[in-house]
């Protein structure tokens, strides 16, 4: 099987769906923007063409590089694994008559205000949202509706330049700031009191052949906006155990036939709370922030590889051993400027050490990142134990513990 991947090289991640690819017998072409020169010669060798482009999210471009593979042999697939890829790649699918995830999936899983309608009417459990043009259309969804709101972008991913308002002059001030950014059209929802988590699939046909749960500690929105917190997630060995898990399971399943998921890697988030579990969101594409390394670490499993098997085979054959729970803590930097240096360390060491997968702890003199900017942005430590409830105290441990100081 011949399959075009996107941008092979970038994040670093990238490389280990090229290599997956490659183990299970395809021959890949990556197209990325980058000069082929600079990628390494292990990247290299997993791919018998690499084709650079201008820029991987331009769809002239993009349609132009597969017709030119096209024109040298027969191109079975076209994957992307990025967000802010997978629209562009579903277009160029459709001009190239490729079979993947179609144009009308992706953009549902973009564009957030018409995914949930779309869900709303086959009677998926969400938030009431709309998307607005105008600071009007806002106000006027916020009488309807009432306070607290999340705004948005429509099409952005993860928790930046998500806002949360309580009242009017918030609302103001954040619709300034949009406007300073010069977003067009913003996505409005009811904010949905509750825990948040995300359901991570490797679906083939719309149904789920790899499932794993994954819990935020504390909220997304909080996390992302607090630097004294030292956030986690944590994906739990419990998901076969559990009979709340299926009800999320089912969930995933009805989102997957409602927008038309068909093989394709899945990451769904979801809320639990007071009017019981909600759909937040989903996009046709696995995770960020090293998931799939964890869900690996915790399952005995190269996550990797079973989604190159669905792609090229049709199938999975391996299964997750669920013998282990997995989890990160971002360690924030207690003020911006550059890194000078950490304490608490080696406590953890002591204590936790056989359960640490990894820590990553830039040297001193690295540029500290703002809290938005993610889990992994700057120090952070990964660990995975059989019991759910001993691990969220190792890492809570990590937390309390383990300070990153900064000039």
């Amino acid at each position: 099987m011949n399959v075009v991947f996107v941008d092979p090289a970038f994040p670093p991640t990238q490389r280990h769906f090229v290599r997956a690819l490659a183990d299970v017998g395809a021959s890949v072409y990556g197209v990325g923007d980058r000069p082929g020169e600079w990628l390494d010669d292990e990247l290299r060798s997993w791919m018998v063409h690499y084709h650079q482009v201008p820029d991987v999210t331009d769809v002239g471009v993009m349609t132009d590089a597969v017709r030119w593979i096209q024109d040298k042999v027969w191109v079975d697939r076209l994957e992307a694994t990025i967000e802010s890829h997978t629209l562009t790649a579903a277009q160029v699918r459709e001009n190239c008559t490729i079979p993947g995830t179609s144009v009308r999936t992706a953009w549902l899983c973009r564009d957030k205000p018409s995914m949930k309608q779309v869900l709303r009417e086959a009677g998926v459990p969400t938030a009431a949202s709309t998307a607005a043009s105008t600071a009007e259309e806002v106000r006027s969804f916020a009488r309807e509706v009432g306070y607290p709101l999340i705004l948005k972008p429509r099409s952005g991913a993860g928790a930046l330049d998500t806002t949360r308002v309580d009242d009017d002059s918030g609302l103001d001030e954040a619709l300034g700031l949009f406007g300073a950014q010069h977003v067009d059209s913003i996505a409005v929802e009811e904010f949905v009191e509750g825990h948040e988590g995300f359901y991570d699939t490797v679906s083939v046909d719309g149904v789920p052949a790899l499932d794993f749960v994954s819990h935020y500690f504390p909220n997304v929105l909080e996390a992302m906006r607090t630097r004294w917190i030292s956030p986690q997630f944590v994906a739990t060995n419990r998901i076969d155990s559990v009979a709340d898990y299926q009800e999320l399971r089912d969930l995933g399943r009805r989102v997957n036939e409602a927008l038309g998921i068909g093989t394709s890697a899945t990451h769904m988030e979801w809320f639990f709370g007071p009017k019981g579990l909600k759909f937040s969101e989903i996009g046709c594409r696995p995770p960020g922030v090293g998931a799939w390394d964890l869900y690996s670490a915790a399952n005995d499993l190269d996550i990797y590889r079973q989604w190159a098997d669905s792609i090229v085979h049709g199938q999975v054959w391996g299964q997750p051993s669920r013998q282990y729970s997995a989890g990160i803590v971002a360690l924030r930097p207690e003020r911006d400027g550059t890194i000078s240096g950490y304490s608490g360390v080696d406590d953890i060491q002591a204590r936790h050490g056989q359960w640490v997968l990894d820590a990553h702890l830039p040297p001193p003199g690295t540029p500290t990142q703002p809290e938005t900017a993610g889990y992994m942005a700057n120090a952070y430590v990964r660990m995975r134990h059989p019991d759910f409830d001993a691990l969220r105290g190792m890492l809570d441990d990590v937390g309390r513990t383990v300070h990153v100081f900064a000039n």
